[in-house]
């Protein structure tokens, strides 16, 4: 099919939609001037991160005013996420930018206090298709879930209703999840992030149909408020990179953040590192095993490496071209300096990993010495931060903080009146009832003076979009996650929580999920290894009746 154009406005992961596209079996072009859009015959727009920053683009690029004529010639077109926020009129999250105004209305921030959600809406939900008639849906499956990150949603409108394709429920809140008229077709969901369902929607949309029925064909159902919503709970796995002493990239995992193997009488690999598989290989197989998300943690940062060469790069965009779910990449997203001396911002390292294929970055230590000089600054933004600065340009959806704390006991508060301590069920090796979770730097290797409250709070307020929580002290014991610093977490934040290191068997994760309401669990070595399939997880969560995405073996 010729004609088939992508409108890149040069911000987020568009690279996951041309693979998808790819996979599908078609070719697509890349708007580079406005003329394009205007030549192409079918037109893509896969806004990713912020409304404001993407319509400004648009407009400073000239390509605001030819795809409004592209839209109104009745060619197909399909918005995606921020692409299908900016048909509306304006948004809450740049309310004196205007948005491109082809449909009525407003897009608004999710209420944060609904039912005591997390947001961004961050994960796998139901969409309730709206309209009946031949041929009107686009392939949604109402019996699929779909991956959705986002902040910012247009809410249901009857009067509109012509524009609506299908609904959505978060918490007690019914956004539009689809849109659909005439040659006009769009998703607040990403179906390049979908699995299999989400390939074949865009396998209709590409294969050249749109709908052109006369509205009299067409019944609107109205929306049914459900009692509760059908977001699912996420199982991510997780791959620890690093280069062995040989040279190699492997996946990797530590015990306790020693990633090297211990000595076993007279084994040989005593000292070695742990070499658990192929990174690219690994995370297609957990794709092919249900994973609802795939995170790579660059343990060693690749350091004395040019940007433009780090091997992590290449391992996205190799995993991108065959797993399509979310890839977060954690590990080494600060200002950097090459070899050469060339500088390059965290902003510039986090642009070139989107563009590579990850969906979100994760930040560690630097979130940990931002915290201190936010802190130090008498809680004052200074905008120049990573997570500041990344978040701005791409969304909070697309920041991940990365938390490494560890225990410290202590026998009763007034020991340690500058941190925010719990009292335990787990008493410390004298007997100590009180404890704070203080922050690790470098991997776990030096403590600062920050505990994990006063990071995620710190963090959220700068924009962070959701946390993965890990604690040393579980970490490769297989014993079961951290609940109490989860719980405590939980309570301090409104941003989502990913619940790490710990996890030993599928009770684990139906533990966490009922006793802390995280938004998801995240397991690495038990998943390497086969001990615990990412199948027997889900089989076990679904009979205890937490809901979790079925997995979607082939296209």
């Amino acid at each position: 099919m010729g004609g088939l154009y992508l409108l890149d406005y040069g911000a987020g992961n568009v690279r996951s939609l041309v693979n998808a596209v790819n996979k599908l079996g078609y070719e697509i072009e890349w708007v580079k001037e406005p003329d394009d859009i205007l030549k192409a015959e079918k037109l893509i727009f896969p806004g990713v991160g912020a409304f404001g920053s993407a319509m400004q683009s648009l407009v400073k690029k000239n390509y605001a005013k030819p795809l409004k004529q592209f839209i109104e010639s009745g060619k197909p077109f399909m918005g995606i996420c921020v692409g299908l926020q900016t048909l509306f009129e304006k948004s809450e999250e740049s309310p004196n930018i205007p948005g491109l105004g082809i449909i009525p209305g407003t897009v608004k921030l999710f209420n944060k206090y609904d039912n005591n959600k997390a947001v961004p809406h961050m994960g796998w939900n139901k969409v309730n298709c709206l309209k009946e008639g031949k041929d009107i849906n686009y392939g949604i499956n109402q019996d699929k879930v779909y991956y959705f990150i986002h902040s910012y949603a247009v809410p249901y409108n009857e009067n509109i209703k012509e524009w609506i394709l299908s609904t959505t429920q978060y918490g007690n809140e019914i956004f539009i999840s689809s849109i659909q008229r005439d040659n006009v077709f769009g998703t607040q969901f990403h179906p390049e992030k979908s699995g299999y369902a989400g390939l074949r929607l865009l396998k209709t949309f590409l294969e050249g149909y749109y709908n052109n029925n006369n509205d009299k064909e067409i019944i609107i159902k109205n929306p049914t408020k459900l009692s509760k919503d059908e977001f699912t709970r996420r199982i991510i796995a997780c791959l620890d990179v690093r280069t062995n002493d040989q040279g190699d990239l492997v996946v990797t995992k530590g015990d306790q953040y020693d990633v090297r193997e211990r000595s076993t009488n007279n084994d040989i690999n005593c000292g070695q590192i742990r070499n658990l598989g192929k990174p690219v290989e690994l995370a297609r197989r957990y794709f092919d095993e249900g994973a609802d998300e795939i995170t790579f943690l660059n343990i060693t940062s690749f350091r004395n490496c040019p940007l433009s060469d780090l091997p992590m790069l290449q391992i996205l965009k190799l995993t991108s071209e065959t797993v399509f779910v979310p890839l977060t990449i954690g590990g080494g997203i600060r200002d950097v300096i090459d070899p050469d001396g060339k500088f390059h911002s965290a902003l510039e390292v986090a642009g070139e990993y989107f563009r590579s294929g990850a969906d979100k970055v994760s930040i560690g230590s630097d979130a940990v010495y931002a915290v201190e000089k936010y802190l130090a600054n008498n809680k004052k933004l200074s905008g120049d931060t990573s997570i500041e600065t990344i978040a701005h340009a791409y969304g909070s959806q697309a920041v991940v903080i990365s938390v490494d704390p560890r225990r410290i006991y202590v026998n009763s508060p007034e020991d340690e009146p500058n941190h925010h301590l719990i009292k335990t069920s787990f008493p410390g090796p004298n007997g100590e009832l009180w404890c704070w979770y203080q922050c690790t730097v470098k991997g776990g290797r030096e403590g600062r003076d920050i505990d994990v409250r006063q990071l995620v709070t710190s963090c959220e307020a700068m924009g962070a979009g959701e946390i993965l929580l890990n604690c040393m002290d579980k970490d490769g014991t297989n014993s079961g996650y951290d609940l109490e610093l989860i719980n405590d977490v939980k309570k301090a934040v409104r941003i989502p929580v990913i619940a790490s290191s710990g996890a030993g068997k599928e009770e684990h994760f139906a533990e966490v999920f009922n006793k802390t309401n995280v938004e998801a669990a995240l397991a690495a070595g038990i998943f390497h290894r086969k001990e615990v399939p990412i199948q027997n997880v889900k089989n076990y969560l679904r009979e205890h009746d937490i809901l979790i995405r079925s997995n979607d073996p082939s296209f």
